[in-house]
């Protein structure tokens, strides 16, 4: 090649990046802008048309399209043979050809003109020349198609760059979503294309609206960083957050906002900034901020990009925060599920004895000690402890368990029958005593006797049952015979016996007769990590019998039902469940929590009133405020609109008390 031809060539080289791939030729033939004089073709290694640009079209006279299959003697004829020895030449030496120059009436020109030809293999994946590549310039427009071909080289590049940022961009965001180790990537390869000094994310709190700084990339900052970027709508990332379109400030208009929002970028020499507001459908999650200390650092072409960025950012905090829903669900699901999952902790000959607390344990334990012996048992606790069960487990437990049990509640009969009731009657004893009758003493012989409110048995009987508790001895009402008989005595009462005896209320003899091994079952409120166990039991029982399919209790109304104190203790806690079962429609227990009255809550004495109105705000947050409808709070809490509303009014709960809090 001559000097002149070398020196062409490096000519072309310095004003044109020579594609070097299949795709870089595919892309240059898409390319318009610049190229109306500069012919672009592809050709088989038998030189056959592949794609052709518009100039190629222009020059042979034949549509673009028609091209591809045709042969390069089928579309120029004789013309070919000037081109036929360059593409062979390409195909047996395996380099390019630069620099051919001929001239030449084209088919579709109507004068002779000169042209520069550039002919370059193609290589397929195992080395070998699958494709020939031609560039063909006009001589006379060369320098100026040169000037443009360096144009639209360095436009390609530019969009291959951007193409490498986004597709970097898209497999960082892919991955699992951490803020703190995800932004200093990303700020990284947007730099690449940017070259920004400052990057920020700011995301918009749910409750206040303001922008609240989550994560900073900041090399090269000399001081340090205020806690929040912009807290309000006077400042630019509220104002991208308002208008939803970018926002591109230099250096005076950064100045123009209040005092105290812009001053620290100012003080590190920013002079340009972007605001990019990350937008979903359902809202504006907050903004991604852009700084650099060159003046308009940010073009409209800047913009695109940015915009595809925070496109792409806004869905990937968008999913990381459904993922996080998602999750805390599941695990709110799982510990519903838990409440009811697993088998409830019963005990030996303790049938529907529900505890496994250390309160419970020690009357387990006392029970166990008494129940082999004959000792009279005397239990102690407030109503609706479960005595009449502990008295049943006793009697199971004991040696009498193949006899009878035989029940008697001392306040549940009448004053006037309860000795006939007690100790039986002889025929005509009384008027109405027609026949003869057997008292619950004689049919408790050889087991066990169980009076329940021992402490209201009237004092005239009193001294018969202590001689029976002696002897083992009475008379029937009416008779004179002696009956004798073996049976074990269990009492249980509500009462202070002992304040009874100093009252003249109670005989102190019947009392310490009575007083043999008392057992103290303690109240709920003393124990109450057995709250879920006892719930789990009565959902089951009473599920069951109703044919209901109950699957969770909210956590919300275990921790309710834990904090209550239980005035009316198991019994209170049975029945509660009982009209819960029946008042669910779905699969998760609902709990009338605001029927609960009485005095103070735990051991802190939190009021009643203090529990039911955090509850209810809590129902409220859940809802965002919302009372009625199938997503309110009243279907929450299972009450009427209106009684919630008179609720909300008596309690004097404002929306600032639901509304105050952070996210839900």
């Amino acid at each position: 090649m001559s000097s002149r031809a070398e020196s062409c060539d490096a000519d072309f080289s310095r004003s044109f990046a020579i594609p070097q791939s299949l795709s870089d030729w595919e892309e240059l033939l898409t390319v318009k802008s610049g190229f109306s004089e500069i012919g672009v073709a592809l050709l088989s290694a038998d030189f056959r048309f592949r794609a052709v640009n518009d100039c190629i079209a222009q020059m042979n006279g034949i549509a673009a399209e028609a091209h591809p299959g045709r042969s390069v003697r089928d579309v120029l004829g004789v013309l070919s043979e000037l081109f036929e020895s360059q593409l062979a030449r390409v195909i047996s030496t395996g380099n390019a050809v630069l620099h051919h120059e001929f001239s030449a009436l084209l088919p579709g020109r109507a004068r002779i003109g000169e042209w520069i030809g550039h002919y370059f293999p193609i290589k397929d994946s195992t080395s070998q020349i699958g494709l020939i590549g031609v560039i063909l310039v006009e001589t006379a427009q060369e320098k100026k198609l040169e000037k443009s071909l360096h144009a639209v080289s360095a436009t390609l590049e530019s969009e291959k760059k951007r193409v490498r940022v986004m597709t970097e961009v898209a497999r960082l965001l892919s991955a699992k979503w951490d803020t703190n180790l995800v932004f200093p990537r990303l700020s990284t390869y947007l730099r690449r294309a940017l070259r920004q000094e400052y990057a920020s994310l700011s995301l918009r709190d749910q409750q206040s609206g303001k922008l609240v700084r989550k994560a900073i990339d900041f090399p090269l900052r000399m001081r340090s960083i205020p806690p929040a970027d912009f807290g309000g709508p006077d400042d630019p990332g509220g104002k991208a957050l308002q208008t939803r379109a970018p926002v591109v400030l230099d250096r005076e208009e950064m100045k123009d906002f209040q005092s105290g929002t812009t001053d620290h970028l100012l003080t590190e020499g920013l002079k340009s900034l972007c605001c990019v507001p990350l937008i979903r459908p359902r809202a504006t999650l907050g903004v991604l901020v852009l700084g650099s200390t060159r003046a308009q650092a940010f073009k409209s072409e800047d913009l695109t990009l940015l915009e595809q960025v925070a496109a792409q950012l806004a869905i990937a905090l968008e999913n990381a925060e459904t993922a996080r829903e998602i999750e805390c669900l599941k695990h709110r699901l799982s510990q519903e599920r838990r409440h009811l999952e697993g088998k409830t902790p019963t005990h030996d000959h303790f049938e529907g004895v529900i505890g496994n607390s250390p309160e419970f344990q020690a009357v387990i334990d006392q029970v166990m000690i008494v129940a082999e012996t004959n000792a009279t048992v005397l239990l102690l606790g407030e109503t609706g402890t479960g005595k009449d069960l502990i008295a049943h487990a006793i009697h199971r437990a004991s040696k009498r368990r193949e006899r009878a049990l035989v029940s008697l509640n001392c306040a549940a009969i009448p004053t006037g029958l309860l000795e006939s009731e007690l100790f039986g009657h002889e025929r005509g004893a009384f008027t109405g005593a027609v026949r003869q009758k057997t008292g619950r003493l004689e049919m408790a012989d050889g087991g066990t006797l169980f009076l329940d409110e021992i402490g209201d048995i009237p004092l005239e009987l009193q001294p018969k049952l202590l001689r029976v508790l002696q002897d083992h001895e009475f008379e029937r009402v009416g008779g004179n015979r002696t009956i004798r008989v073996n049976l074990r005595l269990i009492a249980a009462t509500n009462r202070d016996l002992a304040k009874s005896v100093a009252s003249k209320d109670f005989r102190s003899d019947l009392f310490y007769r009575l007083n043999v091994f008392p057992v103290c079952v303690p109240p709920l409120r003393q124990r109450r990590e057995d709250i879920p166990d006892l719930v789990r039991y009565f959902v089951h029982k009473f599920a069951a019998r109703m044919q209901h399919a109950i699957e969770t209790i909210p956590s919300e109304t275990m921790d309710a039902l834990m904090n209550w104190n239980w005035p009316g203790n198991v019994r209170e806690l049975e029945n509660l469940i009982e009209r819960s079962v029946i008042l669910t429609e779905g699969t998760a227990l609902r709990v009338p929590l605001y029927e609960l009255t009485g005095p103070a809550a735990n051991s802190e004495e939190t009021s009643l009133q203090n529990v039911e109105r955090e509850y209810i705000i809590q129902k409220l947050r859940e809802t965002r405020g919302l009372i009625s409808g199938p997503k309110g709070a009243a279907r929450l809490l299972g009450v009427k609109r209106t009684t919630l509303q008179s609720k909300i009014e008596r309690l004097g709960i404002t929306r600032q008390d639901y509304s105050e809090q952070g996210p839900l």
